[in-house]
């Protein structure tokens, strides 16, 4: 694996990701890796030290990572979330609506991929951590102003 894709422009945790467990009970850690099945509200009350948080995903079809992502986001968490693992460029949009803001797959992505992947949807139809607004409630708006 070569260097993350990410999408921050602060500088990169370089602390080594250990699971929650080591996590909760090293209170110097800053970096921790979720496996699937780990109950990432576990990690709500540390958030305030927590750099880097990876999310394995050890199958592409296991999205539970997905609602990891989503829940530190919507805590308040604004640090580093990674995607590690069977990560698809198929899901890279979906991923970063959810708060993923860097990616470290199994597989190197290509840069045109990446690029049609971020862009293939011009608008969005549901709300999310993203802060983009629903093509629903963009239509509402215009409706109001008129």
């Amino acid at each position: 694996m070569g260097d993350p894709l990410r999408f921050r422009y602060d500088q990169a945790p370089d602390e080594p990701a250990v699971s929650l467990d080591a996590f909760l009970d090293q209170k110097d850690a800053s970096s921790v890796l979720l496996e699937a099945g780990d109950d990432v509200r576990l990690l709500l009350p540390e958030l305030g030290r927590v750099r880097l948080v990876e999310i394995d995903f050890p199958r592409f079809r296991d999205g539970r990572g997905f609602s990891s992502a989503s829940i530190l986001r919507e805590a308040g968490y604004t640090g580093e979330i990674r995607a590690v693992g069977d990560v698809l460029v198929d899901l890279l949009f979906f991923m970063r609506r959810c708060g993923f803001d860097s990616f470290e797959p199994d597989v190197a992505f290509d840069p045109p991929t990446i690029e049609a992947a971020l862009s293939r949807y011009p608008e969005v139809y549901q709300s999310a951590t993203d802060g983009r607004a629903p093509i629903w409630a963009q239509r509402h708006l215009r409706q109001q102003q008129v």
